[in-house]
């Protein structure tokens, strides 16, 4: 549902910045499902792969297969903050707040943590400088907070125009991708609300797992995916169940 729920967002002509993990499988899901005009890139430089295969991480060589172009870094950074085009960052993170605001590096004091993570990465750079960010999500308490333990990745700071006044000149979370539903960002105070559940779930099992308060007024529910895109997942996207069970 997370893979299939987040390829539904990207459209034909997005260029789609992929992480590792459910990143990978979401856009190839976009790619083979629903934008075959999308463009898949990664931050190693493998620009529009074939993806016929899955890959494990960014550093895998199956992101360079059949590319269209096989850069590096400092080009595919560039490719993420070209004004000229709709780049799309698929992220995840430890902690996410209801600004979209993410801790990819700490839990507990930054000198003393309980948990330290690998940190940004490239991240930071994707969230300040895209057009947008799809956030994928464990759908809990403990990891949607009223305040982060630590400050990794700009969402929309402290809401409303906040993020614009600070200097970001575009960008922004657009929805928060979870095993459990699909939540989006109010249009003016850049809160985050429920926009859709997947089968199953009700309101009140997602407001239990979000530690702030979420406006659930919104809620539709989630379209059930067809057989064809389950067999699609299934069978072209990830057959050697590579991140699928």
């Amino acid at each position: 549902m997370m893979a299939i729920s987040a390829g539904r967002l990207i459209m034909n002509g997005d260029i789609v910045f992929a992480g590792t993990g459910i990143s990978m499988l979401a856009a190839t899901v976009a790619k083979k499902i629903y934008a075959p005009g999308c463009v898949i890139f990664f931050e190693t430089g493998g620009i529009d792969p074939c993806l016929d295969e899955l890959p494990l991480a960014v550093a895998d060589p199956r992101v360079m297969s059949k590319t269209a172009v096989n850069a590096g870094l400092l080009e595919a950074f560039s490719i993420v903050a070209h004004k000229k085009l709709k780049t799309i960052a698929l992220l995840g993170a430890a902690q996410i707040d209801m600004y979209g605001n993410l801790n990819s590096t700490v839990l507990g004091n930054y000198s003393t943590p309980r948990v330290r993570f690998p940190g940004s990465g490239g991240a930071c750079d994707a969230a300040s400088l895209a057009w947008g960010t799809i956030i994928f999500m464990q759908h809990e308490a403990r990891r949607f907070v009223r305040q982060l333990d630590y400050f990794t990745s700009p969402g929309w700071l402290t809401g409303w125009n906040s993020r614009r006044e600070a200097g970001y000149e575009r960008g922004g979370p657009l929805a928060v991708v979870t095993d459990m539903a699909v939540m989006k960002f109010h249009d003016i105070t850049k809160q985050m609300y429920l926009a859709e559940m997947y089968p199953g779930v009700t309101p009140e099992m997602v407001r239990a797992a979000t530690g702030f308060d979420l406006d659930v007024s919104m809620a539709g529910a989630a379209q059930t995916p067809s057989e064809s895109e389950i067999s699609i997942l299934r069978n072209q996207v990830d057959p050697q169940r590579l991140i699928l069970r």
